[in-house]
């Protein structure tokens, strides 16, 4: 089980003082968050990809590039990369030397935004959304398996003979999380090809994420891949954390209250009570966090947002401190226990690599 924070990289007024971050100050914050998501033990740090404020993070590789730098373990990932909007050749490329850089410890989540301008700043049309990333993935994955790759399609214009360097790290290209809320031909992309399905279901209710993971595990059983059991699940979740849960609802109210994503609706406690949004001790977050079982079976990745609403960089470091000294740890333990034989780990590149090295009896015993 793999547990680590996504960020969507929003400039938010903090509530409390009116004080708004600048770009610079705040793309620095999220190079802090992720070391320090590191430091406290966690294994994943995802960005997000927007081009319109008040979001900042436009460049996931060239942030996850310099991280790669910094840090020696943490597993670098996007939530997610636009595959609709963004050239499948240029995500081709850029993973792969992503992953040379930081020794395998990338992976990439794939979306289809929900900016609707977006789609024509890069020449495309919001209609065409799920047939963009069909065929983009379909173009994507060729790339990355195929040494030379002739390909006519509907959105670009043709390839001849073309090779993607650099060839993906140990000739295992990274894996791929497919990221939808309610489009079941995504979760049916992800189980076709094999891949993994995350379900940001920060703002869904638990009937709802059920449904769409189901339909990913009958289907990914369907093409041959394995059991539904066996399919690849990530989920997304937030949190606010302080020892006692009255100082944590009491805290997180304002940022609630006036966030551009919650703000002015339901309440605190009508949220909390109808999305995995858990504002408490660690202990609430810990069983809040269990209870995910209930509806998404045995999953591989649980990823946090911990960093959006205004919140200031303090905060937001001290609910990593918790979630690593505190929440974590339990987890850990709690889904391993409850694991049942045969649901297989979080994907990793050195556990990918050793898998394609073993022969189709060797990996039928492992």
């Amino acid at each position: 089980m793999q547990f680590g924070i996504f960020t969507v990289g929003d400039v938010t007024a903090d509530p409390t003082t009116g004080r708004v971050p600048g770009e610079h100050e705040r793309i620095k914050a999220m190079l802090a968050i992720a070391q320090k998501a590191e430091e406290v033990g966690l294994d994943v740090f995802a960005t997000g990809e927007h081009h319109n404020p008040p979001f900042v993070p436009s460049s996931p590789t060239t942030m996850l590039g310099y991280l790669a730098a910094r840090t020696e373990r943490l597993i670098l990932s996007t939530s997610t990369t636009l595959i609709t909007t963004n050239a499948p050749v240029k995500i081709a490329e850029d993973f792969a030397m992503l992953q040379h850089l930081a020794d395998g410890r990338v992976d990439l989540m794939t979306g289809r935004g929900n900016t609707g301008p977006v789609y024509p700043w890069f020449g495309k049309d919001i209609r065409d959304g799920i047939d963009l990333a069909i065929e983009n993935y379909a173009l994507l994955r060729r790339l990355w398996d195929e040494d030379t790759v002739t390909w006519s399609g509907k959105f670009r214009t043709p390839l001849q003979a073309f090779t993607s360097t650099p060839r993906p790290l140990d000739n295992t290209p990274p894996f791929v999380w497919h990221g939808s809320i309610r489009s079941p031909e995504i979760a049916e992309q992800a189980a076709y090809y094999g891949d993994g399905f995350f379900h940001n279901n920060i703002f869904w209710p638990p009937s709802h994420t059920g449904q769409m993971i189901d339909l990913y595990r009958q289907r990914y059983a369907h093409y041959g891949h394995g059991t539904p059991e066996q399919a690849i699940v990530g989920l997304g979740g937030q949190v606010f954390i302080r020892p006692n849960s009255q100082d944590a609802v009491r805290e997180f109210r304002p940022y609630f209250d006036n966030a551009p994503v919650y703000g002015h609706g339901p309440s605190l406690e009508e949220f909390t009570s109808q999305t995995p949004l858990t504002v408490g001790s660690p202990q609430q977050v810990i069983e809040r966090t269990l209870s995910f079982r209930d509806y998404a079976g045995d999953y591989q990745r649980q990823l946090f947002l911990v960093d959006h609403a205004g919140l200031p960089l303090k905060t937001v470091l001290e609910q990593l401190d918790l979630l690593g000294e505190e929440v974590v740890p339990v987890l850990r333990k709690e889904f391993a226990n409850l694991r049942p034989a045969g649901v297989p780990d979080a994907p990793t590149h050195q556990a990918r690599v050793a898998a394609a090295r073993r022969t189709p009896q060797q990996e039928t015993q492992a």
